[in-house]
């Protein structure tokens, strides 16, 4: 069996090792995870993934100071923010009517990254949806300005389109990083322009830089050039509740081990959400945190 639909996630992994290894390393153990299951018997493809389990035992090594990556639960913040940030800023450009480029990248990109979150354990119904929803609105917009058409703002006609959970398998750009990948895919170098014709939303070309974060240029610098530094995107501020200012635990009230779990949960997604300046989700979580925390409730 080919190894060819871990492609794309090994490529996401490859553009962000030096501006997000955590990313990057989550990306491969994916790739590697979903590799075994597709193929792990092949001579061919055996020796591809001992390869990709080296370089995850390196790449664990050398970032074993890392809270996101000797921390299970940090790791699972870490990679969930970063995807609902690339998510939710498609999802404005889109909801106002602002179709580009970028804007198609950070949709389907924040679907490999929801895939990701599988290292984890079973995606929440919300992720499966996020993830749904980003693949088929990354390949109805692009098929829309492809074909001169204006795309329609949100989920609208989200049920009439066919969905493919292929989508991308045959498309983007050449993956630098699987070399030896076994049945290994033809790479079309350059402008989308050169890749082989698209018929319907599981082949559609991922332009250069899809992978880049949704604050990032779409075309990434040569690495001579001088880094880009993210421009933070703008969002409004959460108002905080009053009522949890001075709170103090209720009464006789008992948290369960469970409600102690979750409460963590939302000050790790804090502050993986501050390590992007996003003050506003930060604040969001607290919020839940403190709020589990006085009344038990979320």
């Amino acid at each position: 069996m080919s190894l060819k639909p871990i492609q794309h996630h090994l490529r996401t992994a490859q553009e962000h090792d030096k501006r997000e290894p955590v990313v990057a390393y989550y990306c491969r153990l994916h790739a590697m995870q979903t590799g075994m299951k597709l193929d792990s018997k092949t001579p061919e493809c055996r020796k591809y993934l001992v390869k990709l389990m080296d370089q995850l035992e390196m790449m664990k090594k050398e970032l074993s100071d890392n809270e996101s990556i000797s921390q299970e639960i940090v790791g699972n913040a870490h990679i969930e923010n970063y995807a609902l940030k690339m998510f939710l800023y498609a999802d404005s450009e889109d909801r106002s009517g602002h179709f580009h480029k970028n804007m198609i990248k950070s949709f389907y990109t924040s679907s490999l990254l929801f895939d990701v979150l599988s290292v984890f354990g079973e995606l929440s119904d919300e992720n499966i949806q996020h993830r749904k929803y980003a693949k088929w609105k990354a390949a109805y917009i692009h098929n829309c300005l492809k074909n001169g058409e204006t795309p329609q703002p949100g989920p609208i006609g989200m049920e009439g389109e066919a969905y493919d959970d292929e989508f991308g398998a045959e498309g983007g750009g050449p993956s630098q990083e699987p070399q030896n990948l076994p049945h290994s895919q033809p790479s079309f170098h350059g402008h989308p322009s050169n890749q082989p014709p698209v018929s319907n939303f599981s082949n559609i070309p991922i332009p250069p830089g899809s992978h880049a974060p949704a604050n990032t240029p779409a075309e990434v610098p040569h690495p001579e050039a001088e880094p880009v530094k993210p421009v933070p995107v703008p969002r409004t501020m959460p108002v905080v509740d009053p009522s949890l200012l001075n709170n103090t635990q209720e009464g006789d009230m008992r948290l369960t081990p469970e409600d102690f779990t979750r409460a963590q949960k939302y000050c790790k997604y804090a502050g993986s959400a501050l390590q992007y300046e996003d003050v506003g989700t930060a604040i969001q979580n607290l919020q839940k945190a403190l709020k589990l925390l006085t009344t038990g409730k979320e």
